[in-house]
């Protein structure tokens, strides 16, 4: 019998403005994923008179599709220094298993023969936004085997998916990761999104991440709200510590919204529960607000977690997570 391992090794590119996915397999009677190698230069990661880049394997997951494994890497140069690309390095500095994140991760499912979501027609819209939230029934439920199957692939897995739900469009749904560490919820997002793009292959659906995909069109986006607390905020049961962090936020407007994603200005314009890209504001249980303070954390006295509604669902988790600490820690809580 053979013992040979089967290793699929997963991947951010140097696509820009944001990353997309890559991988590949490897086969190796290793008992663990050992340090590989890739063409940066067919990834814009690397020039072709220089192309090695490296695979440095962070974590494993049980792989529910295919090979025995799915391996989460980092992107290290031939030199075995931190690519450039390399978020999660960058992301390491600044965060402790103290930090606690769950992402709320939006996204159309996009048929490739139709070039549209599962429930559009073939000319026009369908029916305005509304009935297809928490929706059942095959009227206004489109794609849920796909991303039911996704949810089971993430479960086996091992990643800490925490809910799915069809969102406000025809098309549209949502998931949830939590996990306590920002690096780790980082990864755990990442390897949800891989395992939706090749679920959705199965069912011929692309994933569409853009933030907007219709422009201007009389319905919510795809956002990737980012929950977040540390310590002091799960504990203290003080509401000047959630004011002094919401205050800080106001403050930092362009630090945050560098980070949460391309085009999210065609997102967050103050309409379909946003508030301007450009302006700050937070209230509870306001989802028109930039941060939002849970019901939840005023109900346990003051003690939880706050929303920051305004990462796009195209936004890296690992520089969200980043800037989300970094102002944290300026704020003096």
């Amino acid at each position: 019998m053979s013992e040979m391992k089967i290793y699929e090794y997963i991947w951010l590119d140097g696509y820009q403005p944001e990353p997309s996915l890559r991988s590949k397999i490897k086969t190796t009677e290793d008992d663990s994923p050992p340090a590989w190698a890739f063409d940066g230069s067919s990834t814009q990661q690397a020039e072709g008179g220089k192309s090695d880049c490296l695979l440095l394997p962070v974590q494993t997951y049980d792989n529910p599709l295919f090979a025995d494994y799915l391996v989460m890497c980092q992107v290290e140069t031939g030199e075995h220094e931190a690519h450039p690309s390399n978020t999660r390095v960058a992301a390491s500095e600044v965060v402790t298993d103290e930090w606690w994140f769950g992402f709320e991760q939006e996204y159309f499912l996009w048929d490739t023969l139709t070039n549209l979501p599962p429930g559009f027609p073939p000319a026009g819209f369908p029916a305005p936004q509304g009935p297809y939230y928490c929706s059942v029934g095959a009227k206004n439920a489109h794609g849920r085997s796909c991303v039911d199957d996704h949810l089971d692939a993430c479960l086996e897995a091992g990643v800490n998916v925490e809910g799915i739900n069809a969102e406000v469009a025809a098309g549209q749904w949502e998931f949830q990761v939590f996990a306590k560490g920002a690096k780790r919820a980082g990864d755990e997002t990442w390897v949800a999104r891989y395992l939706l793009e090749r679920t959705g292959e199965d069912y011929g659906f692309a994933i569409e991440w853009h933030p907007k995909p219709f422009g201007d069109l009389d319905w919510n986006g795809s956002g990737m709200h980012a929950n977040f607390s540390n310590g002091v905020m799960r504990e203290s049961g003080n509401e000047e510590v959630f004011t002094k962090i919401c205050n800080a936020f106001g403050g930092q407007i362009p630090r945050h919204i560098s980070v949460y994603g391309a085009h999210n200005e065609q997102r967050l314009t103050g309409e379909h529960e946003t508030q301007a890209i450009d302006k700050f504001s937070y209230g509870a249980r306001d989802r028109g607000a930039s941060i939002r303070i849970p019901h939840t954390t005023i109900e346990d006295g003051w003690k939880g977690r706050l929303e920051d509604r305004r990462p796009a669902s195209n936004a890296d988790p690992y520089k969200v997570a980043s800037a989300i600490i970094k102002t944290v820690k300026e704020s003096g809580v």
